[in-house]
């Protein structure tokens, strides 16, 4: 007589189901991560980021010659016809990133036809909804609102593109007269090399003290990045900090279906290291120089 077989029990079709124990951990979901920034652009923010930064090393020697460190340092590179040397170098670097960015431009507008880079979502041309983003912020800062949700680019990073744009413009054109001077003597008067000095100096002062201050504390000082987001140096932004930094672009491509097309995976290891240096050296040396000058400055 055989043995009664209990219907529940697991025979060779039917294999046993592994369950997971009380105390076991669930498996671990892989985050995603997407495109944020191409390497073309990362490219030249570094490039604008590195020519930037020895510009106002070698230029705020220049602007604060009286003080004992810009002297100090003059010696120790090699005078402060040295330093003006590698300041023109600089300008020449910060001056092709400029023009490069321009040819970008002119190249999605006239070649790709992407009309929507003056107006779209995607724009960095301030627009209408900028201002009132700006207006709800400052709510939620005094706890009379929710937070707004921000496109591609924030109000304030538009307000960051465009100082640097226009500083860029101003102060490069001063520097060039004055390089240039015995070219731009023969059609501009003499006073004008006096006015081309003051809008240099005093523009490039501004600038580097709205840099290493404000835009280093809106890109990663401030409380939701500190002490850096490495995003502009990896390219890359996890799902999670995507859809709440920036809910309205992520569900523009969640609409149109295009998210996907911006999937990628996780920055490697040596990558993140890598930003991790160079982000905290160039802020490191940005607050340096913004104190060197600051100090300088009332003390004049």
């Amino acid at each position: 007589m055989s043995e009664a077989r209990d219907p529940a029990a697991p025979t060779d079709a039917q294999p046993l189901e592994r369950t997971q124990a009380p105390d076991e951990p669930a498996p671990r979901t892989i985050e995603k991560y997407y495109y944020r920034f191409r390497v073309f652009h990362r490219i030249t923010h570094g490039c604008v980021m590195i020519s930037f930064l020895g510009l106002a090393a070698t230029g705020m020697p220049l602007r604060f010659n009286q003080a004992v460190w810009a002297n100090r340092f003059s010696q120790t590179i090699g005078g402060f016809g040295a330093i003006r040397f590698f300041h023109l170098v600089f300008a020449v670097v910060l001056t092709m990133c400029f023009l490069l960015h321009l040819g970008y431009i002119f190249h999605l507008v006239f070649i790709k036809k992407e009309r929507g880079i003056f107006s779209g979502p995607s724009t960095l041309v301030p627009q209408w909804n900028d201002a009132r983003d700006l207006y709800q912020h400052f709510k939620w800062f005094l706890g009379l609102g929710p937070k707004p949700l921000f496109a591609r680019f924030t109000y304030w990073e538009k307000f960051d593109y465009w100082a640097v744009f226009w500083g860029m413009a101003i102060i490069g054109t001063s520097g060039y007269v004055m390089w240039l001077s015995t070219f731009f003597a023969k059609f501009l008067p003499g006073w004008l090399f006096n006015v081309a000095l003051l809008i240099h100096a005093d523009e490039a002062l501004l600038a580097v003290w709205f840099v290493f201050a404000i835009h280093f504390f809106n890109s990663h000082l401030r409380p939701e990045e500190f002490p850096m987001d490495l995003v502009i140096l990896t390219g890359r932004v996890n799902e999670r900090k995507f859809r709440t930094t920036r809910a309205v672009e992520y569900s523009h491509l969640v609409e149109q279906g295009k998210l996907s097309a911006f999937e990628t995976t996780s920055p490697e290891p040596w990558l993140k290291l890598f930003g991790r240096i160079v982000g905290f050296t160039v802020i490191s040396l940005g607050l340096f120089l913004f104190g060197l000058t600051l100090w300088s400055f009332l003390n004049e």
